[in-house]
């Protein structure tokens, strides 16, 4: 056999050593004798082998003859049977594992497969494996990880095969399993051009994660020896740049299902730098929506929907996203921002794009954000303006396309043509000399309002009109349901409730004098505050009903509350067009008990006033609680409550609270406290089913 050595190398000195340091190399090797295992014989023939060449090359004549057949082009040396294996060990000891490696592997397999149960396979064997692993380090080094890999799983197999050195095979897979981080970086750093080493380095790294028990490494598992929650974190950072933002989207969706919290939170800042660096604004929807989902302990995600709220173009919401933030800090640097705070909402909106979202992906350059080219995009702004369209939408459209009704469902029918009319505009109504002109009429002064029109048209004369059409979609949805009308051409359901509220308009107005003189021999409980938005054109009433003689303790905002036992008596709101105190109480019922069930005190049972929406999202609430093992004591009391708008089908009242929330553990353990006064918040009342219910708010106007 002829093994890729010269004399120089085999005793591991350069050919321009003399005679005294070939001896002293020789002896170094004589006493540095492998103590790994092999046998007696074989280090028996690699001391013969070292003294032959130290032989050789301190004779003079020897070494000229030796050194001429090198400069002629001799290479290599050649062994007896006998002693190849031997040969072999000094070639590993020169420094070329993966050379005696190749050569110990093909040495095993046949048809050079040694006798079983002799020494020289014995030998071979260890000498493969020893070969195997010092072949990977020195791929290591050489930043060669996917070779390094394919040197330990050949070795492996091969003792598998052998089926020996059970010991040395368990060390070798240890190595295998230390290296796989290294293997995933080198093969996803690679161009992408080499499709087939990304898709498996990306499936090794996904497999990796699962084992772990997501990216938060829940699962004691097989890497946990090696690799902590901080050296994964940092190399997960290091091997992020190299997936494209899909790739990571694709990714961290997937293990989401599988039940890690980060990933997902990771998933919604993909979804967003894809959204914004590629324009689609559809992907901003998808990333608002799943944050929304999320239930990530400590993480205050108010302001980042705020900023996806501000790229939608919806400031009145992503103001009111950012003022009710957790984060006191953030709140203080918005409230004492020297410009305006539409401002300091586009400066936090562009900092987090560039330092938290768009960074980190291969296919993303990362650059200084421009907020002004977003809105600037005529794609953004054409699905901006479709999000407006699709928002004013009549309910009407959907009755045409759908013209014909089956009487098994005329229940449901009548019940939907009930939602269209919530959404009729009484200012509409054909009442003796137009009522919707007259309050056209009101602008045609940006800054006075006519007192005429004021004089004659009260506010409570308003009102009574609003109870009445209230009650006139009441009876003419039950004589819907009675007499099926519902399966009849809508057309007919059109031209009907058009005669009806023509003819209900002319009596209302045939009777407005003789109201008008009881309501002027009434004493004036309530003075309306009328101001006009001269760019909106929308009128803001507030109606402010404080009793001079009330004291401290009447304030209290419970006082209407029948409430014992942390129990709660709901009572449904019917009135066609409630008062203010109404609105109070029913709010008060919502907070009372909202706070006590998110105490654990009792169940939520508002079904009466509170739409279904609302409810799920505090049982989710205090799902999230649960399992985080704490419970909320909230102290809410309204200080001021003022009419916004009101509609036979929408009413809208903006309260100010004094706001308490305390965070407590199960055992006991106080854990945090925010305190809010004034808490501004906006609810929104909906009129169905033939009674009032809250159907959402907003906090931190």
């Amino acid at each position: 056999m002829e093994l890729p050595l010269d004399h120089f190398r085999l005793i591991g000195v350069s050919p321009s050593a003399t005679s005294e340091e070939i001896l002293r190399a020789f002896q170094l090797r004589l006493d540095k004798t492998p103590d790994e295992g092999f046998t007696y014989e074989v280090l028996t023939q690699r001391s013969e082998l070292l003294r032959l060449t130290a032989d050789k090359l301190t004779d003079p004549e020897s070494r000229r003859e030796y050194e001429n057949l090198l400069l002629n082009g001799s290479s290599g040396l050649e062994f007896s049977s006998n002693r190849e294996v031997a040969g072999l060990i000094l070639l590993w000891e020169s420094g070329s594992p993966k050379e005696a490696f190749k050569i110990a592997k093909k040495a095993l397999q046949p048809p050079q497969t040694p006798a079983l149960g002799s020494s020289r396979e014995s030998d071979l064997t260890l000498l493969a494996a020893l070969t195997a692993r010092d072949s990977a380090i020195q791929e290591q080094k050489l930043r060669s990880y996917s070779n390094a890999a394919d040197f330990l799983s050949e070795g492996i197999q091969l003792l598998q095969r052998m089926g020996k050195l059970v010991d040395i095979r368990k060390d070798l897979e240890e190595d295998l399993l230390s290296l796989l981080p290294y293997r995933i970086l080198d093969l996803l750093s690679r161009d992408l051009n080499d499709q087939d080493s990304h898709k498996k380095g990306l499936s090794m790294l996904e497999n990796l994660i699962i084992k772990r028990g997501g990216l938060e490494g829940n699962n004691k598992s097989e890497y946990g020896n090696y690799l902590n929650q901080q050296e994964f974190e940092a190399f997960f950072q290091q091997i992020k740049p190299y997936l494209t933002v899909q790739e990571q989207i694709d990714l961290f969706l997937e293990l989401q299902k599988r039940g890690s919290l980060e990933a997902g939170f990771l998933a919604f800042i993909s979804l967003t730098a894809i959204g914004f660096s590629r324009r689609k604004p559809e992907k901003l929807f998808e990333a608002r929506r799943m944050l929304k989902k999320l239930n990530l302990s400590g993480l205050d995600s108010m302001p980042l929907v705020g900023c996806l709220d501000l790229l939608l173009a919806d400031i009145d919401q992503a103001s009111a996203r950012f003022s009710s933030s957790s984060d006191e800090n953030l709140r203080d640097w918005l409230n004492n921002y020297p410009g305006n705070k539409l401002e300091a909402i586009c400066i936090f909106c562009k900092n987090w794009l560039e330092n938290d979202v768009l960074v980190g992906y291969r296919d993303i350059e990362s650059k200084e954000v421009d907020l002004d080219s977003w809105f600037e995009n005529i794609e953004i702004q054409e699905f901006i303006e479709k999000l407006e369209k699709k928002s004013t939408k009549t309910l009407f459209k959907s009755s045409l396309q759908n013209q014909t009704i089956k009487k098994d469902s005329s229940i449901k029918n009548t019940e939907e043509f009930d939602s269209q009319l919530d959404n009729f505009d009484e200012r509409g109504l054909p009442w003796p000399g137009g009522i919707k002109k007259e309050y056209d009429n009101l602008y045609t002064s940006e800054n006075e309002i006519k007192d005429e029109i004021l004089k004659n048209k009260p506010v409570e004369f308003y009102k009574y009109l609003i109870e009445k059409v209230a009650e006139l979609k009441f009876s003419f949805g039950e004589f819907l349901k009675d007499k099926e009308l519902v399966n009849l051409s809508p057309y007919f359901i059109y031209l009907y409730v058009f005669l009806t509220l023509f003819a209900f308009g002319i009596g209302i107005g045939l009777l407005r004098n003789n109201f008008k003189k009881s309501i002027q021999n009434e004493p004036e409980v309530v003075k309306p505050l009328i101001a006009v938005d001269k760019k909106s054109k929308v009128f803001n009433k507030e109606i402010i009903q404080e009793s001079k003689n009330k004291s401290t303790n009447e304030l209290n905002p419970f006082k209407n509350i029948q409430a014992s036992n942390n129990s709660v008596s709901v009572e449904e709101l019917t009135k066609a067009s409630p008062s203010l105190e109404e609105i109070r109480n029913l709010i008060n019922v919502w907070l009372l008990s909202k706070s006590n069930y998110l105490a654990g005190k009792n169940e939520v049972n508002l079904t009466k006033i509170v739409r279904n929406g609302l409810i799920e999202r505090t049982i989710e609430e205090r799902k999230g609680d649960i399992k985080k093992g704490i419970y909320k004591e909230i102290d809410s009391r309204i200080r001021k409550i003022s009419l916004e708008s009101q509609t036979s089908s929408r009413i809208v009242v903006l309260v100010e609270l004094d706001y308490l929330e305390r965070i407590i553990k199960n055992s006991g353990e106080f854990v945090n406290e925010t305190s809010l006064t004034p808490l501004k918040v906006k609810y929104i009342l909906g009129f169905s089913k033939k009674s009032w219910k809250l159907v959402d708010f907003v906090s931190g106007l």
